[in-house]
């Protein structure tokens, strides 16, 4: 069954375009957040992982042709390094205690993570994807897993500069700012998905700036429901509406009443009396 079926309603996607030589087939999964370890929801397409997000103005619509969608809400999905996924997992695995640098692992051992089954599916991007991140002893034509910390730096330490160099071509304003300041808010993008101990403080230190403080959240954005691990490739897009719903009036706050001018119709009676003349 493709990820796309079970929709009732019609609602809006922004995303990158699978590979040529993929189908296009995706599967929406749920792993953890690699920040804070909360259910975060993703697509799998042809071996590029993207993170889904959902955000929501109230009282917002789309019209998409000749219909009008209810949900006003806007899909992204944004592609992300498995690295930044992946990377808790591995840390957990090692068991590293003290200067201890933990152990070797077969790599179906490690990302086998009780609650979250959609890690399985990320097994074919894995391997080639923690090499860079990795130590990796070779037995009977196993393969065993090992995360290394100078390895690990390294790679945030070249995230860190290529993210730089990529927001100071966006704009020459921009980069005309000092290049401390832009290297904190390159650092600052990277913290959004590592934790603060150990490897956010790590490329702090190594790259000699303070630790950047935690984005705040939009008052008017609700959060996207988790992929439906008994039924893996369908999500119950409805069950936002109840659940995850944010209100963003204050509390004892009446709602202010839409006054219509006189010989004015109300859009909706507009759509009404044409869906009823179509019967």
């Amino acid at each position: 069954m493709a990820w796309w079926q079970g929709f009732d309603e019609t609602r809006l996607l922004i995303a990158a375009d699978p590979p040529v030589a993929g189908d296009g087939a995706g599967q929406l999964i749920s792993l953890r957040h690699p920040k804070s370890g909360n259910t975060m929801c993703c697509v799998l397409v042809d071996g590029m992982l993207q993170e889904l997000n959902w955000f929501r103005q109230s009282y917002s619509s789309w019209f998409l042709g000749d219909y009008v969608s209810e949900d006003g809400g806007i899909y992204t999905a944004t592609r992300v390094d498995p690295v930044f996924v992946l990377l808790p997992i591995f840390e957990e695995a090692r068991m590293k205690k003290g200067d201890d640098p933990g152990k070797y692992r077969p790599l179906d051992e490690i990302i086998f993570v009780d609650g979250y089954p959609g890690y399985q599916q990320l097994l074919s991007i894995a391997e080639n994807s923690m090499q860079v991140v990795c130590e990796i002893k070779e037995i009977d034509s196993s393969k065993y897993f090992r995360l290394d910390d100078s390895k690990v730096l390294a790679w945030l330490y070249h995230k860190a500069c290529q993210l730089k160099q990529t927001l100071s071509m966006l704009d020459s304003n921009y980069a005309a700012r000092e290049e401390k300041h832009r290297l904190a808010d390159a650092v600052s993008i990277l913290g959004e998905y590592l934790k603060d101990e150990p490897w956010l403080k790590l490329l702090c230190d190594r790259l000699r700036i303070d630790l950047p403080e935690a984005p705040k959240k939009a008052p008017d954005a609700e959060t996207l429901p988790t992929a439906n691990e008994s039924s893996p490739g369908i999500w119950n897009g409805s069950q936002s509406k109840s659940d995850n719903k944010v209100t963003t009036r204050a509390a004892g706050r009446q709602a202010k009443k839409i006054k219509l001018e006189t010989g004015s119709h109300n859009i909706r009676d507009m759509f009404t009396r044409a869906s009823s003349s179509k019967k």
